[in-house]
Formats: structure tokens, C-alpha cells, sequence
């Protein structure tokens, strides 16, 4: 998550993929970097024990949310970093 936010205050459009455990963390994580609602990517938990069919049909998954929120993206919310000095 950080590195997808980090990367969106360069200007580069990205999308954190995180498990459906750590949805909450990843909200938390967004708002604390003031941008609360931040859209992410979230595959089901576990992946380590995932063996390659499994992992191949979560990042097709992944794959097909990540093209959707890079596709149809509502503005960012103004952080306390200010976001938007990344459209200047």
C-alpha cells in the first residue's frame, strides 16, 4: 500500500494488491497518508501455501480489478503532501 501511494505523489498511477485479511490495514494506511478511500486491489488469503493454479486464478483476478480502478479512476483526495503538486 505504501508503495502504491508513494508512487501516486511521483504521478505515477498505481494500485496496491493486498489479501483479504489485511483490507483494514490498507484503510488504515490510506488514511493516515491522507487519502482516506484509496482504491486497492485484494486477492483472498493465504497465497504462500497457494500452489500455481491457485495463485494463477487470484492474479488473473487482480489483473482484471487493477485494469478496472486504473481504468476509471476518480481523482485523488488532497493529502496533507498535497497529491495534486504530482499533476504540476
Amino acid at each position: 500500500m505504501h508503495d502504491a501511494i508513494e508512487s501516486e505523489r511521483l504521478g505515477i498511477p498505481a494500485v496496491a494488491v493486498i489479501t483479504d485479511r489485511f483490507i483494514k490495514s490498507a484503510e488504515v494506511v490510506a488514511q493516515i497518508n491522507g487519502l482516506d478511500g484509496y482504491p486497492f486491489a485484494v486477492i483472498a488469503h493465504p497465497i504462500a501455501s497457494n500452489d500455481d493454479e491457485a495463485l494463477r486464478v487470484k492474479a488473473e483476478s487482480a489483473v482484471r480489478d487493477i485494469v478496472h480502478l486504473l481504468l476509471h479512476r476518480k481523482a485523488l483526495p488532497e493529502s496533507r503532501d498535497t497529491v495534486s503538486s504530482r499533476l504540476a
